[in-house]
């Protein structure tokens, strides 16, 4: 028997699969979305991590014990950098969602050495698993079809059969309820935590917030000079446009690929933000009134678009942890 099969959340599971309501479990003890709405700021702030019901949760123990990690700063502080990652990109998140709201407080805290590293995990479980996506159509969806949208509801399952959608939910609850904390990140003097901070904030879901969201993201645009995180405000304002349309911020992110006193970078993620979100066959034309060649210029660039660490030679687009670079690159797909 697996590890997680012998979480209290798989005897839910099996039921759901057995033909249980969902609605039947709703707000009760293994609903991630109550249980991260029921922590207490003081817990948050106080890392009262004994107030949180880990064990409820597929591997919770594992990742109680990487934020306790990253908290203390000891000396096995690596053990507990990317967990929570690594479990998203596994297909288990219901656990990595409870580490949001600590996560966010160790970026916020400027004098912790691995305040970045805490900062690329938080949006990591806000966004369903779904590699190697393309198309127009999906690509800046935080969730697209998994195979099993119809098991439970039409939000999927994850790896461990709880349902994706309740995840993906708490995690964008948990950001949105400390946006305060990550929109001063936006200025930050390290340009990777200005990237993460505008990728975590990107999926903020209260409709109150987008306005003020947005309006971050193109003020910090105002003044960086870095193209690397130029990119990455753009992207994340095309996210965020994508869950909460707006027709005149479609429009801006649209005369920013068409600008040709824009980075290369940028114009690249521009282009994807705008040609995205559009139904197949709606913007074909817009491919081609680009210049002839236009793409092939701004396709040289991605071998500039890689992790600043050297982890990694891939582009990270809002959405999707990674793409494969052939998929990710192909133009011709985004007009197909």
């Amino acid at each position: 028997m697996e590890e997680w099969q012998a979480d209290p959340t798989f005897a839910m599971c099996r039921a759901l699969v057995d033909g249980a309501q969902l609605s039947s479990f709703v707000g009760g003890p293994f609903d991630v979305r109550a249980v991260v709405a029921g922590i207490r700021p003081e817990a948050k702030d106080g890392f009262l991590l004994d107030e949180v019901p880990w064990e409820h949760f597929p591997q919770g123990d594992r990742v109680r014990e990487a934020v306790h990690l990253l908290h203390t700063d000891g000396s096995s502080v690596r053990t507990g950098m990317g967990v929570v990652g690594g479990m998203c990109a596994d297909d288990m998140r219901a656990a990595a969602v409870l580490a949001v709201p600590f996560l966010i407080r160790i970026a916020a805290d400027t004098c912790h050495p691995y305040r970045a590293d805490a900062l690329a995990e938080v949006s990591s479980p806000a966004r369903a698993r779904y590699f190697g996506v393309a198309s127009r159509e999906e690509l800046l969806l935080h969730r697209a079809d998994t195979g099993y949208d119809d098991l439970y509801d039409d939000d999927g399952v994850e790896v461990t059969l709880y349902p994706a959608g309740w995840s993906v939910a708490a995690a964008r609850a948990a950001i949105t309820a400390d946006a305060a904390l990550l929109r001063p990140l936006l200025d930050d003097p390290e340009p990777l935590i200005r990237i993460a901070a505008a990728y975590a904030l990107a999926t903020a879901t209260a409709t109150d917030l987008d306005r003020a969201v947005r309006t971050a993201f193109r003020t910090r645009l105002t003044a960086e000079r870095d193209p690397m995180v130029r990119a990455a405000l753009v992207l994340a304002t095309a996210e965020a446009t994508r869950t909460h349309p707006h027709p005149a911020t479609t429009a801006w992110i649209r005369e920013q690929w068409q600008d040709p006193a824009q980075a290369p970078r940028v114009r690249l993620a521009a282009a994807i933000g705008w040609l995205c979100p559009k139904a197949p066959g709606v913007c074909g034309g817009g491919v081609q009134d680009v210049p002839h060649g236009g793409f092939g210029v701004l396709g040289q660039d991605v071998e500039d678009l890689r992790d600043r660490r050297g982890k990694a030679d891939r582009v990270r687009l809002c959405g999707h942890r990674r793409l494969p670079r052939s998929s990710a690159m192909s133009m011709d797909s985004l007009s197909s």
